[in-house]
């Protein structure tokens, strides 16, 4: 039980480095004007780093640093609203690889610091996170109230980008540009992200419940 709980720690702890050296990578990179996102027509410091922690994947990353921190200390920490933020941040996360890998990916290059916070964002922390509570746990911890309010902040999200771009005429992802797209195919994409999360939440608890107790 003892090297267990270790591998635990070591897991969370690797995946917390992972997304703090990624987040922090690229907000730097947002306040210098370096990140590929910046347009020709540069906002400005404070308007960058309003978008990039607009993005759903940076969110969702924040979120998996949320859970996974007290695992760190205690692999087998628990809590009412720990679970909810766990559980969210599993959800988020898993959308943002499955989104980026059939999505987005195909159609972006990154080079330099942004392939390796790319790597960091989209890939290493959906494996790590999903990955290491599939293997390490800590279960059981998925309720019926929990997976309903780990719907929340999906759609606390999604209000909150199509307010931002009516506001702004700015949209975190090419899929939701009013502006490019229309609202009809706009929401048209955002409702199969949603089915997808409400897709993977029965999913979550479902495996909750049948795999073996962790730790």
């Amino acid at each position: 039980m003892t090297d267990r709980r270790a591998l635990a720690r070591l897991v969370h702890g690797v995946l917390a480095a992972v997304v703090v050296l990624s987040v922090l990578t690229e907000l730097g990179r947002a306040i210098s004007g370096a990140t590929v996102l910046v347009p020709a027509d540069d906002p400005g410091t404070g308007t960058r780093v309003l978008r990039l922690f607009s993005y759903f994947t940076i969110q969702s990353n924040l979120l998996v640093l949320a859970g996974v921190l007290p695992l760190v200390r205690d692999p087998a920490h628990d809590g009412r609203g720990w679970r909810v933020v766990r559980l969210t941040s599993l959800l988020g996360i898993m959308v943002t690889g499955l989104v980026y890998a059939v999505v987005l990916g195909p159609t972006l290059h990154p080079t330099g610091l942004g392939w390796w916070t790319n790597a960091g964002l989209h890939y290493v922390a959906p494996v790590l996170a999903v990955g290491g509570w599939l293997v390490l746990g800590p279960r059981p911890r998925v309720t019926a109230a929990t997976v309903g309010w780990s719907m929340a902040w999906p759609l606390a999200w999604i209000g909150y980008a199509l307010v931002l771009g009516a506001l702004t005429d700015w949209y975190p992802y090419p899929f939701m540009d009013v502006v490019e797209i229309g609202y009809p195919a706009a929401l048209r994409n955002l409702a199969f992200v949603a089915v997808l999360a409400v897709v993977l939440l029965p999913g979550f608890r479902l495996a909750d419940r049948k795999l073996p107790p962790a730790p």
